[in-house]
């Protein structure tokens, strides 16, 4: 496990988030009804950190396996920039997505949740993982987050990277007004 010093001086440099949906914006279970439509919880404190994040000049990516009309109007809702669906190879969408943004692996976080998640993971400047991820993924991890998957793991890590970049108080003087 880094130091906060470390994991704060990784962060400084991020200017792209990249998030994996199921397992890190959701709880990772997969509800499908007899419709055939697939359902899925997000947390509304993690929207509001997504969009915060994204006011105070960070750029956010969704990377996922799965296709899923609800994660269009999730990315739609919190102002995600880029977006991969349906994706077999990470790594492949991850070195896209760096490409098209213009940006330096060591600018970008990844936060995944399983072992598919690896190869961007060790890729990015600021690899992130939830508490219930397998071993060897929070093994590559440079930081675990406290809050679960799909219950505030994700705002977790908005703040963090806010805060390491001095933008977080900032972000939140609006709401003290």
């Amino acid at each position: 496990m880094n130091s906060m010093n470390e994991i704060y001086e990784r962060a400084r440099k991020v200017k792209l988030i990249v998030f994996d949906v199921d397992g890190v914006m959701t709880d990772g279970r997969l509800i499908i009804g007899d419709d055939g439509l697939e359902y899925k919880a997000f947390n509304s404190q993690d929207g509001l950190g997504m969009k915060l994040l994204k006011a105070s000049g960070v750029e956010m990516a969704i990377i996922t396996g799965r296709t899923s009309n609800v994660v269009t109007k999730r990315a739609e809702s919190t102002g995600i920039g880029y977006f991969y669906q349906g994706v077999e190879d990470k790594l492949e969408a991850f070195l896209d997505l760096t490409k098209k943004a213009g940006l330096n692996h060591d600018q970008c976080a990844f936060m995944g949740d399983d072992v598919v998640d690896l190869p961007p993971m060790r890729r990015c400047g600021l690899a992130l993982t939830v508490p219930a991820a397998p071993g060897l993924v929070k093994q590559h991890a440079h930081y675990v987050t406290e809050r679960e998957a799909g219950r505030g793991a994700v705002r977790e890590v908005c703040e963090m990277i806010m805060q390491a970049q001095g933008t977080l108080d900032a972000q939140m003087m609006q709401y003290l007004r």
